[in-house]
């Protein structure tokens, strides 16, 4: 199986464990997390070592960043788990930044 580099958006979420689940079992990478929250205690027992970020705009840069490293480095999903009025905002972010995101409904 490919492993691919995954972003999170809402890691203090009701739904985020479940993505942060899925991705850990799924042997896949966590490099970025956003939350306004110091989520850090959630994140730790997932993915001690991804970035994690309670600003959009160091989020966004650390991400474009990982993007100019390469493809190896570069973020391939984005896993929305932040409020549904922000679906819309995060998965215009996701698709700017040549990735697939993953929303859940609604959109």
């Amino acid at each position: 199986m490919t492993k691919n580099n995954f972003a999170l958006i809402g890691a203090g979420g009701f739904v985020a464990p479940r993505h942060l689940r899925a991705i850990r079992d799924n042997d896949q990478s966590l490099l970025a997390i956003l939350d306004p929250n110091d989520s850090v205690g959630i994140i730790d027992s997932y993915f001690p070592e991804a970035a994690f970020f309670t600003e959009f705009e160091r989020f966004d840069r650390h991400c474009e960043k990982l993007r100019r490293d390469g493809e190896n480095k570069r973020i391939h999903y984005v896993s929305i788990c932040s409020p549904n009025y922000l679906h819309d905002a995060h998965i215009r972010f996701a698709l700017r930044a040549d990735a697939n995101a993953i929303c859940e409904k609604p959109l």
